[in-house]
C-alpha cells in the first residue's frame, strides 16, 4: 500500500513537472522557438538531481511544447535531447554530493546538448555550416542563462523544501 501511494506520487510528480514545462514553454512561445532563444522550461532541467521521476515529466513535457514549434526534427531530436540531457543530470546527482558542483555539471548536460542538438534541426533547412555554429552558440547562451541563471534559485528552494518535508 505505501509502495503503490510512493509510486502514484512520483507519477503525479513526473506530470506536474511535464505540464509545467509544456505550460511554461508554450506561454512564453516568442522566446521559446527559434534560432535565438531562451527556454525559461529548461530551468527545470536541473530537477533530476532531486527527482528522478522528473526524467520523464522533462521528456513529456518537452515533447508536447514541441509538438506547437519548429516541426518534427524539433519534436524528434529535441525531445531526445533533453531526455538524454535529463538522464546525465539524473547519474550526476548520484555521484556528486557538493551543491554547488552538483548544479555547475549537472547543469552542463542540458546546456551543451541542446547547443549541439537544436541547431541541426536548422541546419536541415539552410545547410549553411556559419548559421550552424551561430545558432549553437545563441542557443548555448540561451540554455545557459535558463538554467543557471532561472533554475539554480529554483533547485535551491525546492531542496529547501524537500529537505523540511
Amino acid at each position: 500500500m505505501l509502495k503503490e501511494k510512493l509510486n502514484a506520487k512520483k507519477i503525479t510528480r513526473a506530470g506536474i513537472i511535464g505540464a509545467i514545462y509544456a505550460a511554461l514553454t508554450l506561454a512564453l512561445y516568442p522566446i521559446s522557438f527559434g534560432a535565438v532563444q531562451v527556454r525559461v522550461s529548461e530551468a527545470l532541467c536541473l530537477l533530476p538531481l532531486i527527482f528522478p521521476e522528473s526524467i520523464l515529466g522533462l521528456g513529456v513535457g518537452c515533447l508536447i511544447a514541441n509538438l506547437f514549434g519548429n516541426g518534427a526534427l524539433d519534436i524528434v531530436f529535441g525531445t531526445i535531447a533533453t531526455l538524454v540531457s535529463a538522464i546525465l543530470t539524473y547519474f550526476v546527482g548520484k555521484k556528486i554530493k557538493k551543491v554547488p558542483l552538483k548544479i555547475i555539471v549537472g547543469g552542463i548536460f542540458p546546456v551543451i546538448i541542446n547547443a549541439i542538438v537544436i541547431p541541426f534541426t536548422f541546419l536541415a533547412i539552410t545547410e549553411s555550416f556559419g548559421v550552424y555554429m551561430i545558432t549553437a552558440l545563441q542557443i548555448f547562451i540561451g540554455q545557459a542563462l535558463a538554467v543557471y541563471l532561472v533554475g539554480t534559485p529554483l533547485y535551491l528552494a525546492i531542496s529547501r523544501i524537500k529537505k523540511r518535508s
